[in-house]
């Protein structure tokens, strides 16, 4: 009877021993899991990081919160009359936050006789980092692209009843030797006025003018590697 208690103990004990590497074997999966999980996470941190902050920074380059960039080409849109659809605009903000490393620094000079109605845009560009001079007039502008090595140079055509005005201006600044690339924006514009080299392009719409000023900075930063 002493080797039967005995011979059930050791029964006992390996039937302990079995359910406690059953229960050790349940858990392998779980734990293969989260060291699983655990490696994937550190694996693509970084990756996962460089995806965010250019993002993030493009956010903080900007400045101003969507909504806000919004509302500024919304008022942009009312003062030149002119419609845009959800679309276009949607498209025009995106380019705008994903352009932010492109937009910062950047320096452009705005020729326009009556600045007020391009308020919007001047502080939408300033917001997203770039400096930016207005001049009133061909004369007030001249020494300043004259004296600064602007990137891009803003223009109407129309100034003080000369509808040659911004056209005028090209042919001074090729006298001077600045060759800086020169958008029209303006509310109508014809090319039967004169067209010049110089003009990149020219548009009577702000979401345009975004994607313009956009295009001319990351060409100019791509110049700049």
């Amino acid at each position: 009877m002493k080797w039967s208690h005995s011979a059930g103990h050791v029964s006992d004990d390996v039937e302990m021993s079995d359910a406690l590497w059953s229960k050790l074997i349940g858990t392998v999966p779980a734990i293969l899991w989260v060291a699983f999980a655990a490696t994937v996470y550190f694996t693509l941190r970084g990756t996962l990081i460089q995806r965010m902050v250019p993002r993030l920074t493009a956010v903080r380059a900007l400045g101003i919160e969507v909504e806000l960039a919004e509302e500024l080409l919304d008022r942009a849109q009312e003062e030149k009359e002119a419609a845009v659809t959800p679309t276009a605009k949607r498209v025009a903000l995106g380019r705008l936050e994903h352009a932010a490393d492109a937009l910062q620094g950047g320096e452009m000079l705005w020729v326009d006789d009556h600045p007020e109605g391009n308020a919007p845009l001047v502080e939408l560009f300033r917001k997203a980092g770039m400096r930016i001079d207005v001049a009133v007039s061909t004369e007030e502008a001249m020494p300043l692209f004259r004296r600064r090595p602007y990137d891009i140079i803003i223009s109407d055509l129309d100034r003080d009843g000369d509808p040659q005005a911004g056209i005028k201006m090209l042919r001074l600044l090729e006298q001077h030797k600045v060759h800086v690339p020169v958008l029209i924006y303006t509310g109508m514009f014809d090319p039967e006025r004169g067209v010049d080299r110089r003009i990149f392009a020219a548009t009577t719409q702000p979401v345009d003018l975004v994607h313009y000023v956009i295009d001319l900075m990351e060409r100019a930063r791509l110049g700049s590697l």
